[in-house]
């Protein structure tokens, strides 16, 4: 395999990985209810999606670069939108 077919090999799988969040985020959009959602799991994995988004530009990869942004953004939306929802309870 060439460099290009490895990095779209990478790109396939990042993409599996990284929408396997898009349920959850439009499940709480959709409910507007977080009940049930785990910040902590959240919170670290934003922390891993730091570090291999800083390993992606390391070694300049598109495919580790694209997925932990889009990742990391789609842990944002959970974590703030769990923080929200969860003061608006009390």
């Amino acid at each position: 395999m060439n460099a290009i077919q490895i990095e779209i090999v990478g790109l396939i799988a990042a993409s599996f990985t990284t929408f396997a969040f898009v349920p959850q985020v439009f499940k709480i959009w959709k409910n507007r209810n977080a009940s049930g959602v785990s910040i902590s799991m959240y919170v670290i994995m934003l922390i891993g999606i730091s570090i291999w988004l800083y390993y992606g530009l390391l070694i300049k990869s598109v495919a580790v670069i694209t997925a932990n942004i889009v990742s990391g953004l789609l842990q944002l939306f959970i974590i703030i939108f769990t923080l929200i929802n969860r003061k608006n309870e009390k």
